[in-house]
């Protein structure tokens, strides 16, 4: 067995150590497994994350940085059980409700809400201190002073400097390349004469204007709710079962029968794992009960809170659900279209009904996906994201998409206001919003890129980490452009947002939903022999939903951010409208769901799922995804035929993820 763990260790450690481990660091990471009781899988899951928290990717193994990645571990422990104990020092967690003592609904039990204190914080002077940056701060130091501020470090991040970006090593190198048959298209000689994208919204915009921050219990009750009913429709149909096949896993009896009900935990703190499984039921099905889950029985599961569930079991002791079988749950159809609109499609990326040359392939497209934040945290230079203009100006790029946050709360400058703005920002001093930031400091890199090709498409998704937005939760609507100085080929669209352009069905969401699931997952048997990325890509597409965790992680476990508390903004979920979550109608052709967690591209389901990484980290620069996507080959039997046609994106489209 031991053997085993250390040739595990030697091949999954192997190239950040460039070579064979040595035994000292060996018998290091085996002792932070022992201490902590956690597998190869998880040890290097943290060893990543505290190689991007140092905003170092490329930091090498050695028994210095093991001995700090374990004490890393061992601090942000403490930390938890501190924060854990201030929050509850007299509370005990409340018992899960059990059937045989209540045969009513479960009441008390509703979803999170923000705290009043939060909500009094962010509606009153805080609020205003972040709005505005300090004027007098901004007179008083001349441009090339930077102002000091004191960014919050984990046990071992004083010692790492933030790398200038000029410096950066391996610029433009790639990280990831999926497709590598595929050529990357040749940069055209000029700008194209007309757009060759037509951009459609799936989503309705309209609906994520609602009202922050009104959420009434009995509606976030009923959302919860509904969606477990929902799903049980789509898995009967499905599987073709009966109406007598389905029950309440609470029920005591001995006939086996379909449970669908979410994974939820037996207590309120602590991660989920084996033995805090819970499956809570509809009220319609179950009267929102309760009930432990036994799952030693089946070969291999993979669970996290939120997630809706097909068992198949029995409950023979009235005491808890034993479950035999998982039940597939079914997807969404896949992305098609009718050939004649493939066609329309081909022709605008010829030039349009007027193109001389007909019988020529047209260039493949060329778009460019980026994430924020956007610049380090030591200024707000933004030079990251005037490089990938840039880049999508010098390659004539087709659309350029880019998601939140731009302005970032957690930022430290942003945070305390303490920055310098140009001359010309400051004509009237008094009028000086986060808007005139965006303007003087954001603005200019699309500006100029617009004027070198004048027909690219730029997607603004914003971010709940967006200063310059007044909506305050998730699902979130596009923040208006007025004083932001965007050019008209900029669009700002909502988060998260399905829209196509040309054929392709694009599903984007700004949420760091993948670190999320990372953290909550509890995964056992055989498949935890499955790639980690490819998993947790999957629940989103399984449970046809952007954020399908619930509740989401307390954001005292979340990477520490730069600001003065060093606690994080979080999910900022608003469970009434969660249904606006949802991913419309198909599966869509892309997936762009930005995290912390390393970049990569992946083909899920027939999905492409891309998390570009962050294009600036907290102290080190980052990456971007670029997307060569070939034109659809219609055979003459295709072109003739009235049948949808799937629009086989994976296939087509080389992905190459790069350093900035």
């Amino acid at each position: 067995m031991a053997d085993s763990v250390e040739s595990q260790l030697q091949e999954r450690f192997a190239s950040s150590a460039g070579g064979n481990l040595e035994g000292d660091v060996l018998a290091e990471l085996q002792s932070i497994m022992r201490l902590h009781s956690i597998d190869v899988e998880d040890l290097f899951y943290k060893w990543e994350s505290y190689s991007m928290k140092m905003g170092q990717e490329d930091m090498k193994l050695n028994i210095g940085t093991a001995g700090a990645l374990k004490k890393d571990i061992q601090d942000a422990l403490e930390r938890d059980s501190r924060a854990k104990t201030h929050l509850q020092p007299n509370k005990r967690p409340g018992a899960t409700p059990r059937h045989s003592k209540n045969n009513g609904d479960v009441f008390g039990m509703t979803p999170n809400t923000p705290k009043v204190g939060s909500a009094n914080r962010m509606n009153g002077t805080n609020k205003r201190k972040i709005e505005t940056p300090s004027m007098s701060r901004i007179k008083a130091e001349p441009a090339s002073s930077p102002p000091e501020f004191k960014t919050p470090y984990k046990p071992g991040e004083q010692n790492s400097r933030v790398v200038p970006f000029n410096d950066r090593p391996n610029a433009g190198q790639a990280i990831e390349v999926l497709n590598h048959h595929l050529e990357v298209a040749e940069t055209p000689i000029a700008p194209f004469a007309e757009p060759r994208l037509k951009i459609v919204a799936n989503s309705d915009i309209k609906k994520l204007a609602y009202k922050p921050m009104a959420m009434k219990s009995s509606e976030a009750s009923e959302i919860l709710d509904d969606r477990i009913d929902e799903f049980m429709v789509l898995v009967q149909a499905h599987h073709k079962l009966d109406d007598s096949a389905f029950g309440s896993a609470a029920s005591q009896g001995t006939t086996e029968i379909v449970a669908v009900g979410r994974i939820a935990s037996d207590s309120p703190e602590g991660k989920l794992n084996a033995s805090s499984l819970v499956l809570e039921s509809s009220r319609r099905m179950g009267a929102g009960l309760r009930v432990p889950l036994k799952v030693d029985g089946i070969p291999g599961y993979q669970f996290f809170p939120g997630q809706i569930v097909a068992l198949r079991g029995v409950n023979a002791s009235g005491e808890d659900f034993t479950v035999s079988a998982v039940l597939d749950m079914p997807l969404l159809g896949a992305s098609a279209s009718p050939p004649a609109k493939l066609q329309e499609h081909l022709q605008r990326l010829r030039g349009g009904p007027d193109a001389m040359d007909s019988d020529t392939p047209p260039a493949p497209l060329n778009i460019l996906i980026g994430s924020g934040p956007y610049t380090a945290d030591d200024n707000l230079d933004f030079e990251p994201l005037h490089a990938l203009c840039s880049k999508a100006a010098d390659t004539y790029a087709d659309a350029l998409i880019l998601t939140g946050p731009f302005l970032d709360v957690d930022h430290p400058l942003i945070a305390t206001g303490d920055f310098d703005l140009p001359e010309e920002a400051l004509t009237d001093p008094d009028t000086v919003t986060m808007n005139t930031v965006f303007k003087y400091l954001i603005s200019p890199a699309f500006v100029t890129l617009v004027a070198s090709n004048p027909h690219i498409t730029i997607l603004l998704v914003p971010s709940v980490k967006d200063i310059i937005s007044k909506h305050v939760s998730w699902p979130q609507e596009p923040f208006p452009r007025k004083d932001l100085g965007l050019p008209k080929s900029v669009k700002i669209i909502g988060n998260p947002m399905t829209l196509s352009l040309n054929e392709i069905a694009v599903g984007i969401s700004s949420q760091d939903i993948l670190t999320e699931l990372r953290q909550s997952e509890v995964v056992g048997g055989k498949n935890k022999s499955e790639n980690m990325l490819a998993r947790i890509s999957k629940y989103l597409i399984e449970q046809r939903n952007f954020f399908p965790l619930f509740p989401p992680v307390d954001r005292e476990a979340l990477p520490r951010a730069g600001t003065e508390d060093g606690r994080p903004m979080g999910a900022v979920l608003d469970t009434s409208f969660l249904k606006l979550g949802e991913m419309v109608n198909v599966r869509p052709d892309v997936l762009v769901v930005p995290s912390a967690l390393p970049p990569f591209a992946k083909v899920v389901e027939s999905v492409l799922v891309i998390n570009p990484g962050y294009l600036s980290k907290r102290r080190a620069a980052g990456s971007y995804t670029k997307l060569t996507v070939y034109p659809m080959e219609l055979t003459d039997e295709e072109k003739a035929s009235t049948q949808m046609i799937g629009h086989r994106v994976f296939s087509r489209t080389r992905v190459d993820i790069m350093r900035i």
